[in-house]
């Protein structure tokens, strides 16, 4: 069986997604299948890949072919950035055959496009994943406004869900979404993403990381990630909350990664005048571990009017740090309701400063309540998310979709 896994990051990409992607393939290879990652030149062009507008190579049994897209930031070029993807996947369709499975990871909905014709002209069959509620998130930021654009975005949602012959979700809260509109519950599959817990374990705080950036004596409440607009909001609290702790000098608040709504946050931060607050790029890899451990605290925000679109990847990636999670979420959300009936973190809502700090207070106050918190969040990532449990279960839904 041969599959291609469509998505539009991947190593040397800094993000979850590129290191899930990676994980994936490298998986489905060992297993036995013909593995093709179809996806996109770096954002960051090194030497590697500066000037080439396609590349195909292969390593660790599988082959990665990249195509060439525009790699600015704001809105309307990752639009564009999406349709060019797409238009490399509708190139790559003569490599198809009957019997082969394209992968599509979304966003972007346009991928529904190569993957009507791969099933209409080659007949493959068609898997996708949905990583994030599209076009609720953009019609919920404030991206998507145009009546006609929502209107075509919905129906392109629609189709490109009735097209699937199967749908994975990353939590159930997506798969009630699908089913409210109309997806048959028999073709959703619940896949949550997973994290690798023998790499992210639980490490001391004073490490050569802390050490570097000067964080091994500090109170440090962090959020490493991409900076987006599910988040944006939520973040712009958490500087607000670093405001109002301004009189501690112990604590500070640390947002590692890079991103859309970056430089707004630190313009944010230069206005409120603070001087307990971090901006740091993203960190390899490799010193993952010893970046969370550095924290005392990990956060996980989400907007208010997003809280029910997205579960980040990031949630589990924090929980096998073994560092209790503040979650700037809805009570509703299901990352408030994970953080509560599993007792791994505290979870209060995004569009308050005051609660946040309270919350950075409580957790300061006890080191034992903290110690418990990560203890649990470890304890139930491991049993849930570890990494071949999910994949797994990967590589048993695509074989069912060719028996």
């Amino acid at each position: 069986m041969k599959i291609f896994l469509h998505t539009m990051y991947y190593l040397p990409d800094f993000g979850s997604a590129p290191v899930l992607m990676d994980e994936l393939a490298g998986y489905l290879a060992a297993a036995g299948h013909d593995v093709e990652v179809v996806t996109t030149m770096p954002r960051a062009r090194g030497a590697e890949f500066r000037g080439l507008f396609y590349s195909r190579r292969k390593d660790r049994g599988f082959v990665v072919k990249r195509f060439w897209t525009n790699a600015a930031p704001f809105p309307l070029a990752r639009l564009l950035a999406w349709n060019i993807y797409t238009a490399g996947a509708l190139l790559n369709l003569l490599s198809v055959r009957k019997g082969d499975i394209l992968f599509l990871r979304t966003p972007p909905l346009q991928l529904g496009v190569p993957a009507f014709w791969a099933k209409a002209v080659c007949g493959a069959r068609v898997l996708v994943n949905v990583q994030d509620i599209h076009p609720d998130l953009a019609i919920q930021s404030g991206i998507l406004k145009n009546p006609a654009g929502i209107r075509f975005a919905k129906a392109l949602e629609k189709w490109v869900y009735g097209l699937a012959d199967r749908i994975a979700v990353i939590s159930d809260g997506f798969a009630r979404n699908l089913r409210e509109k109309g997806v048959p519950a028999g073709k959703v599959e619940v896949l949550p993403n997973w994290v690798d817990t023998d790499f992210l374990k639980p490490g001391p705080k004073d490490n050569p990381v802390s050490r570097r950036h000067g964080l091994h004596d500090k109170f440090v409440v962090m959020y490493s990630g991409t900076v987006s607009i599910s988040s944006n909001r939520a973040l712009e609290r958490v500087l607000e909350a670093a405001k109002i702790l301004a009189g501690d000098p112990d604590i500070i608040f640390v947002i590692v990664g890079e991103g859309l709504k970056k430089e707004a946050l630190r313009k944010k931060a230069a206005s409120l005048g603070l001087r307990n607050t971090a901006f740091l790029p993203f960190q390899p890899y490799l010193d993952l571990p010893d970046l969370l451990a550095s924290a005392d605290v990990l956060l996980v925000p989400l907007d208010k009017e997003k809280s029910q679109l997205s579960v980040p990847s990031k949630l589990y990636t924090f929980m096998a740090a073994g560092r209790p999670i503040l979650g700037l979420a809805e009570p509703d959300s299901e990352v408030a309701i994970l953080l509560r009936e599993k007792e791994c973190g505290l979870a209060v809502p995004s569009d308050g400063a005051a609660a946040v700090a309270e919350a950075v207070r409580t957790l300061e106050r006890s080191p034992e309540r903290r110690r418990l918190l990560g203890g649990n969040a470890r304890e139930h990532v491991v049993r849930q998310f570890a990494k071949d449990k999910i994949l797994g279960s990967y590589d048993k839904l695509l074989r069912s979709m060719v028996s």
